[in-house]
This record gives structure tokens, C-alpha cells and sequence, in this order.
């Protein structure tokens, strides 16, 4: 874990006076890896005292040794700062935000993907004689994009929003169904119940969620990725671009896995397409 992310997941654990130093250093590292630290302590309105015991606290050997960790968090790719929309934010600033932390949760969610679990996926996938994406909420939108991707590769493939219709999916699979269950936060009971129910019908689940949510327990592959998103008090947009990164990264594990036979039928179903597109240098 980089320095920003143990200071933005410990900061319930802060005294005040620390929460203070913390709370300065996020809005604003660049800053924060220039000052001294007396012009740290006068930003945060603290004590030098104060700032050396934070830095302490997250196991640094004091100021100049925080700076340095500071520093290789921000080299090694965009840090997630907590940083909210205000509503007295200008157009310039919201859109500033959103990009930033998109950008951000991408990058985190790129380092805590697991490789071996999306070649398994692949796996399952490649082997489906039948393919389901189930997803409530922000996640239904990823569920439909998913079958939208994979109805091209010539596989059973439906998308279902409704608990019901999931249910009576499972009930009803045929032999060799895959099901995709989409969930940032893992813990929607009735998806839960699914991915049990589905279980029970001897259908392999895919999920993909938080890592050790209740749905990771009870799926066969667990895709998880750490993506710093409160979703019980925001809405979902970064867990939401994750996951359809993610499902491009198994459409194209796919599409690599299937060989090129595979790949140029790909190709002459996208060339089907082109009479449906206006030319790109065609003047309306």
C-alpha cells in the first residue's frame, strides 16, 4: 500500500491534530513533498511536533523520510486523493475532480488485478456453452455492455437487471452456463443468493466485486480489484469504469484465446457493419 492510501484509509484513526496534517497533505502532496516542515505545521495549523508524530504513524522514520514515500506514491502513478465535489466548485474544478480520481481509481485498480484469476476466467469463458452477466444497479449498465461485447463471439450470451429473471436463469441453465456476477461492494444480498443458487445448479460463477465480500465467498473466480470508492455515500462512478475495463480485459482474453480463424470472423462481422456508418469524410 503507497503512502496516500494508508494516510486516506487511516484517517478515522487520526487524533484531531493529525487528521488535520493529513487532511492538507491530500489536497495537496506536491505541495506537501516542497514545504518544510514548519511551513506543513502552519499550513495544517498545527505543532512540528504534531507533524512528526503523523509521520511516525505511518511508519516513516520522520518528515524527510515521509516526504521521500510521499514522493514514490506520486512517481508510481496517480495517487486517489479524497477529493469531493464542493457545491461551490467551478466547471473547471468538478471536471478537474472527476478526471483525476477516475484516472486514479483506474491505476489502483490496475495493480490489485490478479492475473491468474483473469486467465482462469478466460478459461471458463472460452469453455461456456452459455454465458449470463448479472448486475443491479450501476452495475446493470456494465452487465449490458458485457453482452454486448460477447454477443459478437457467437455464444448464448443474455443480460438480466431483475433478481427474478436471474433466479429462473440459474433454475433453468442449460449445461456448461457461466454466470458473470457484477458488484462493486459484494454484499447485495439478493446477488449473494444468486451466486449461491447458482452454485447449488453446478454453474460456474465469475465475480466480479471487492475483495472478500460475501460474493467473492461464494463465487467459483472471484475477479477483485481495490478501487478507493465509497459507494454508501456516492454515487458509483469509478467502481463502474473498472469494471467495464475489466470485462474488456476477458473479451480480449477471449478473443486472444479462441486463435485467428476466430479473430478474422471478428473481422468480417465488423466489416458487415460498415455499410450501416456514414464515411468519415462524408459532408452532411
Amino acid at each position: 500500500m503507497n503512502t496516500i492510501d494508508k494516510i486516506q484509509k487511516n484517517l478515522a484513526n487520526f487524533s484531531k491534530s493529525e487528521r488535520k496534517v493529513a487532511e492538507v497533505i491530500l489536497a495537496e502532496p506536491q505541495v506537501a513533498i516542497q514545504s518544510s516542515i514548519a511551513t506543513l505545521a502552519k499550513m495544517a495549523d498545527v505543532s512540528e511536533p504534531t507533524v512528526n508524530r503523523f509521520c511516525r504513524r505511518l511508519d516513516t522514520k520522520g518528515f524527510p523520510d515521509f516526504k521521500l514515500h510521499l514522493a514514490q506514491s506520486l512517481a508510481n502513478g496517480t495517487p486517489y486523493v479524497s477529493r469531493h465535489v464542493e457545491s461551490t466548485d467551478s466547471p473547471e474544478s468538478y471536471t478537474s475532480k472527476i478526471f483525476e480520481s477516475s484516472m486514479a481509481a483506474l491505476d489502483s485498480a490496475k495493480q490489485s488485478i490478479d492475473t491468474h484469476v483473469v486467465n482462469r476466467s478466460v478459461d471458463l469463458l472460452t469453455q461456456a456453452g452459455q454465458i449470463y452477466f448479472f448486475g443491479l444497479g450501476a452495475s446493470s449498465a456494465v452487465a449490458r455492455d458485457a453482452q454486448n461485447k460477447f454477443f459478437r463471439f457467437n455464444v448464448p450470451v443474455t443480460c438480466f437487471d431483475d433478481p427474478l429473471m436471474m433466479r429462473m436463469s440459474c433454475i433453468n441453465a442449460r449445461e456448461a452456463t457461466v454466470v458473470v456476477l457484477i458488484s462493486h461492494t459484494g454484499r447485495t444480498k439478493s446477488l449473494v443468493e444468486i451466486a449461491k443458487l447458482a452454485r447449488e445448479n453446478h454453474i460456474q460463477v465469475i465475480a466480479l466485486t471487492t475483495k472478500d465480500s460475501p460474493l467473492a465467498h461464494e463465487a467459483t473466480l472471484a475477479i477483485t480489484m481495490d478501487v478507493p470508492e465509497d459507494t454508501d455515500l456516492y454515487m458509483p462512478m469509478a467502481s463502474r469504469l473498472a469494471q467495464m475495463v475489466a470485462i474488456d480485459v476477458l473479451a480480449t482474453g477471449f478473443t486472444l484465446r479462441r486463435g485467428l480463424r476466430f479473430r478474422d470472423n471478428l473481422k468480417r462481422v465488423k466489416e458487415a457493419l460498415r455499410e450501416s456508418r456514414f464515411d468519415k469524410n462524408t459532408s452532411l
